[in-house]
């Protein structure tokens, strides 16, 4: 997934300075990670970075809802639970990685 900073159509001057110091073993991972995609070592950090950042910030608990879909939302909420007998079946056994 391309982050919407790096898919901006529009030519922009680099003017922001990020500095950053890394391992020799990170450095070597990046360059040659970079290489492979064709890309630069600048091209790849920042990428690599911006998708990194629009995750965490998409992950946070926050999201936006027209009216009706707010209220669809509140009334899914409130409704009583269901009782739902194949999922009870379901929990009752371990997950095949936890025995």
């Amino acid at each position: 997934m391309m982050p919407a900073v790096a898919k901006s159509k529009l030519k922009q001057t680099r003017t922001a300075r990020l500095g950053l110091r890394a391992t020799r073993q990170q450095e070597v991972l990046i360059r040659r990670a970079a290489e492979a995609t064709g890309k630069s070592v600048t091209e790849f950090v920042l990428n690599s970075a911006c998708v990194a950042a629009e995750s965490a910030i998409l992950n946070q608990r926050l999201f936006f809802a027209d009216d009706g879909t707010w209220q669809a939302f509140v009334e899914a909420l409130e409704r009583p639970a269901q009782i739902k007998a194949r999922l009870g079946e379901l929990m009752r056994h371990r997950a095949p990685w936890e025995e």
